[in-house]
């Protein structure tokens, strides 16, 4: 049984040339517009979307609630003056 030699890859240096968008025209992978439908089914469109209410609901009362006490502090202090 020989023994296979693995050839060593090419090592690839990058070099900053200070730029803060890198040109990626020349990759074919991610998502195109042309390409149309994303995969996913309505249901899991829904339950996406429904945990992601779920979870900001809380914080999204307290919140108002801090500004509607707010107001009311304030409309409390101007009305008594």
């Amino acid at each position: 049984m020989k023994e296979q030699k693995k050839e060593k890859k090419e090592k690839i240096t990058y070099i900053d040339d200070g730029r803060t968008i890198a040109d990626m025209s020349s990759l074919n992978s991610g998502f195109h517009m042309s390409k149309g439908r994303s995969g996913s089914s309505a249901k899991d469109k829904w339950k996406t979307y429904w945990g992601a209410t779920k979870m900001m609901l809380v914080p999204t009362l307290v919140a108002a609630g801090f500004m509607l006490a707010l107001y009311l502090i304030l409309a409390l202090i101007f009305y008594l003056k």
